[in-house]
């Protein structure tokens, strides 16, 4: 007598679980990640072969536009900002509002002379975005503002590190004083920064 073989029945495999732990992998990665912010001026660096890593923590940059505009991106830690913008307006007799501070501590990045600082402070997050700045911070033989931006900083904390980003177009006459500036106040080391060679 022949067998019966049994029916087959087809694999139903629950997929629930697989989804829900894809949707909370995403919003993990989502909240954790850092995004870089978008530079207040479109600057291409030059290339180079370097694959160093700039340090994520105590880290001020300066940019440096094709026209030889300078801006300065202080440290991210609040306070020591707010340090950083009463060590400046001492220097250059400023007294800032409560305001003014808390918006110090939004700024992506100081592109305006210690003058006009407290009007750019006072423009909407919107506006201050949308800002370009005809001038930068001066930088030249006459006026090191940006000089007194990094000594201050310095001042705040002697532990910060400093990068360079300067575009590819940018003339070397514009980038002297900045370095011989640094040489003054004895900052010899930071960073340059690159694109990867080969990479747009």
């Amino acid at each position: 007598m022949a067998r019966v073989k049994p029916k087959r029945h087809g694999i139903i495999t629950d997929m629930t679980a697989m989804c829900d732990v894809a949707f909370l992998l995403l919003t993990f990665f989502i909240l954790t990640t850092q995004f870089k912010k978008p530079d207040v001026e479109q600057i291409k660096p030059p290339s180079s072969i370097s694959e160093k890593l700039l340090p994520d923590a105590s880290l001020m940059t300066v940019n440096i536009t094709p026209q030889g505009k300078f801006y300065f991106q202080p440290v991210e830690n609040g306070t020591e900002r707010l340090k950083l913008l009463d060590n400046m307006g001492q220097k250059y007799g400023v007294t800032f509002t409560n305001n003014e501070k808390v918006a110090f501590t939004n700024v992506q990045a100081v592109g305006v002379p210690m003058s006009q600082l407290k009007s750019y402070l006072n423009l909407s997050q919107d506006e201050q975005k949308d800002y370009i700045s005809p001038t930068g911070i001066p930088m030249d033989s006459t006026k090191r503002e940006l000089i007194d931006w990094v000594e201050q900083s310095l001042a705040v904390n002697p532990g910060y590190k400093m990068a360079v980003k300067g575009d590819v177009q940018t003339e070397y006459p514009k980038v002297k004083y900045l370095f011989e500036g640094l040489r003054d106040i004895d900052f010899l080391k930071f960073w340059l920064i690159t694109s990867q060679e080969g990479k747009n």
